[in-house]
């Protein structure tokens, strides 16, 4: 029996679209069903794990759809036998072919993690750091067949501030995101059109994804770039360095002296209860928290005193 409210589907996978399937949950909306990605293998055990939104839909009840693709006849009809007025799609992981985009009555919405059009793309929230931008947020935009391409319906600013980290910026943004859709979601139930402001030419710019080669720390770069880098990659995959002959991983840097070229890029500067300094090709890099193979993360002096040789002044 129909309740009257707007039929709505989302579509999402990670941790970063679980507050807006909530949002979607505590409108005045009929959530009929949720699209996220199969079960992947997880963990060292690499058994199949249900993704955090998978979970969220199971525990309110909600009906879960995984396909591989919604490029088949078979998916599309599926979809379409939801008859859903609206398809809210967040941090997916598929492409919605144009098939898909014509189905729901009302279209389809994205939040994505960016000032659009600047950081177009999968990776929005590291690019954004390592580019040392001061500002980033989130828009709610109406998808069109382009890539993050469409017009913003609604959208949301934050500082990116000088401690911020990956983790950091993802859940402030994803909390950020759950808002303008709330805002949207409320104003359409209201009976208010949301302008839709197509996106300027002028800015725009791709996040490319990234892979942990990026990660392996390059000292002839700036200290600057690589606290970024830093600060970007926690906490997946993870900055890494050669460290006096072992690999390790950098949990928390700082740039320090800059401007100041003292030694080889990657030479030991100093290594004392205030961190391990290591040379760049400007400024130096300061190590606050490490981690060896295998080991827990430590203060730059607890790593001191396993490897005593490397102390001095």
């Amino acid at each position: 029996m129909s309740t009257g409210r707007m039929r709505l589907v989302f579509a999402g996978t990670p941790d970063f679209a679980v507050p807006g399937l909530r949002a979607c949950l505590d409108a005045d909306t009929e959530v009929v069903a949720v699209y996220t990605q199969p079960d992947r293998p997880a963990g060292r055990g690499r058994r199949l794990a249900a993704s955090p939104v998978k979970q969220a839909a199971l525990a309110a009840g909600i009906p879960v759809e995984q396909p591989d693709s919604l490029k088949s006849p078979e998916a599309l009809a599926r979809l379409r036998g939801y008859a859903p007025d609206l398809m809210v799609v967040i941090a997916y992981g598929l492409i919605l072919p144009r098939e898909v985009l014509a189905i729901p009555r009302l279209g389809c919405w994205n939040v994505h993690a960016s000032l659009l059009p600047r950081w177009r793309g999968a990776a929005p929230i590291q690019r954004a750091i390592l580019a040392g931008d001061t500002e980033t947020g989130v828009c709610l935009m109406r998808m069109d067949a382009g890539l993050d391409t469409g017009p913003v319906l609604l959208s949301a600013s934050t500082p990116i501030l000088a401690d911020d980290t990956g983790g950091t910026l993802h859940d402030r943004l994803a909390g950020l995101g759950s808002k303008v859709l709330t805002e949207g979601l409320r104003r359409m139930a209201a009976g208010a059109t949301l302008p839709a402001i197509p996106q300027p030419d002028a800015g725009a710019t791709y996040a490319h994804k990234f892979d942990k080669q990026e990660a392996k720390l390059d000292f002839s770069q700036s200290a600057v770039e690589l606290e970024r880098k830093v600060r970007a990659f926690d906490p997946w995959p993870v900055a890494e360095a050669p460290l006096a002959g072992e690999r390790v991983r950098i949990w928390e840097a700082v740039a320090i002296d800059p401007g100041a070229r003292t030694a080889a890029p990657g030479a030991i500067i100093a290594a004392t209860r205030h961190g391990i300094d290591l040379a760049c090709a400007d400024g130096t890099l300061r190590i606050l928290k490490l981690q060896r193979a295998g080991g827990r993360v430590l203060d730059a002096r607890d790593y001191l005193n396993a490897r005593p040789e490397l102390k001095h002044a």
